[in-house]
């Protein structure tokens, strides 16, 4: 295990070499400083997981010392000592940020008991933000109920969710970019039985190859320079949780090798070590690119897909589950009313026939793109074709079948969006229902019941 750091600060040596062969002993990694300005200089390079500090000191005393360093050492517990100390010089140390004060001379058992308590409400506090922020994440997002889609394609996403939540099976998400592939890779780590475990999300094409294996594996004070001090790589925070490799095409071939390495054998050797660490991490990985062409082509190392490809999940893109446009398009209106301040009602035929026949290239973000757009410049309560961005109205097909007037419910869209198209089909096919079927992507006896619904003859 990491030793905890501590910085004594202490202009007496007999008394700066009593704490080091103390807190040494215990197991601490300990500093040794001779006045508050030396204190000031080695706390802006370094961090400490507590600081011991004398009051009365030549150059820089405690008290300035802990005016001065507020910003660099932030939380770090920091406890005052004293030969001279007073109640109020205790209380003026408090005010100004210390955890703790005792007096001099002290007893070996002293310093180490309030080392304890300063380390074990160190803990309740790191336990209590983990806890804070995990509620704040279940209550946000990340159950089905939160994912706006109705669709036989989506509802097949779920089923497959739900079937490999609760084990530590990787998985990898394949679909374009702008399908929501991060919010399925939450849904799978919410709803399984790693919830409570942290989620890790790190996108491989948005960092620096020269650091991406750093943030990943974490490193070792010393390993490069400005390595101040030991860090966590994203691995090692997801233990015992999920980590989220998000667009793991872009990987680096030499990082795609230290990763099989991570899921063969479950363990992590930081940047600048020569040990191993072992972890307990469930990988979830997604990528818009076709991995078999990656391999083809030299790019992507084949060992590594077969063993991230245990469980693949195609998330389909917008075009492919059209009758999910209505409700994405309410969501999103819903959501943008709160965030804008606005009251829409929601979204002309002409508006929303235009959303049923775009291709939506950039999928459910496209969409929430446009939806945001068009809020903030429409002038009323509906979203009017004028409100949408000029490459979205060039692509429009001719107008046919359906009234300008606003559409109050997803309903009442559906239902004369599909009349629509189905006339559209019947024209265009000079009525061969199987071809229209074919067309529309529906069977040739459900076009029927709905040509007999819609009474289209």
């Amino acid at each position: 295990m990491t030793k905890k750091r501590i910085l004594i600060i202490e202009d007496e040596a007999n008394m700066r070499h009593m704490l080091e062969v103390l807190l040494e002993k215990s197991g601490y990694g300990v500093t040794l400083v001779a006045d508050g300005q030396e204190g000031l200089e080695v706390t802006g390079k370094e961090r400490f997981q507590f600081i011991l500090c004398d009051i009365k000191m030549p150059r820089m005393d405690g008290m300035t010392f802990l005016r001065s360093a507020i910003d660099t050492i932030q939380e770090t517990p920091v406890i005052m000592m004293s030969a001279y100390g007073t109640v109020d010089t205790a209380i003026e140390a408090m005010k100004l940020g210390a955890y703790d004060y005792i007096s001099k001379p002290f007893k070996p058992d002293e310093v180490l008991l309030t080392l304890k308590k300063a380390e074990e409400r160190e803990k309740l506090k790191s336990e209590n933000l983990r806890l804070k922020d995990r509620i704040q994440k279940i209550e946000r997002t990340y159950t089905f109920s939160n994912i706006v889609a109705k669709s036989k394609a989506m509802q097949s996403v779920f089923d497959l969710v739900k079937k490999v939540a609760d084990y530590k099976t990787t998985v990898l998400i394949h679909g374009e970019s702008g399908t929501g592939k991060e919010l399925i890779a939450r849904a799978i780590h919410f709803n399984g039985s790693r919830h409570i475990g942290p989620l890790v999300s790190i996108n491989c094409g948005g960092i620096p190859e020269t650091l991406l294996e750093s943030e990943m594996f974490g490193y070792k004070k010393g390993a490069f320079t400005d390595a101040w001090h030991d860090k966590k790589g994203h691995f090692e925070e997801a233990h015992e949780g999920t980590i989220f490799l998000d667009e793991i095409g872009e990987l680096p071939l030499p990082l795609q090798i230290k990763l099989l390495r991570v899921l063969q054998e479950e363990e992590i050797t930081p940047l600048g070590s020569t040990a191993t660490k072992k972890v307990d991490v469930r990988v979830i990985a997604a990528t818009a690119k076709d991995l078999a062409e990656e391999i083809k082509k030299g790019l992507f190392r084949e060992d590594l897909y077969y063993r991230i490809n245990v469980v693949t999940i195609y998330l389909p893109p917008l075009r492919e589950r059209r009758e999910d446009i209505p409700l994405l398009t309410d969501h999103f209106i819903k959501q943008f009313n709160g965030k804008l301040n606005k009251n829409l009602k929601g979204v002309s035929s002409e508006v929303m026939e235009q959303f049923m026949i775009h291709r939506w290239p950039g999928n459910v973000r496209e969409l929430e793109n446009v939806i945001e757009r068009a809020s903030l410049l429409a002038p009323g309560n509906i979203l009017e074709m004028s409100d949408l961005p000029p490459d979205l109205k060039a692509a429009r097909f001719p107008s046919g079948g359906l009234t300008r007037e606003g559409i109050s419910s997803i309903k009442e869209a559906s239902r004369l969006l599909e009349k629509n198209l189905i006339e559209r089909a019947l024209a265009k096919t000079g009525g061969n229902k199987s071809q229209a079927a074919k067309m529309l992507e529906i069977s040739r006896p459900i076009l029927l019941s709905k040509i007999k619904a819609y009474g289209l003859g």
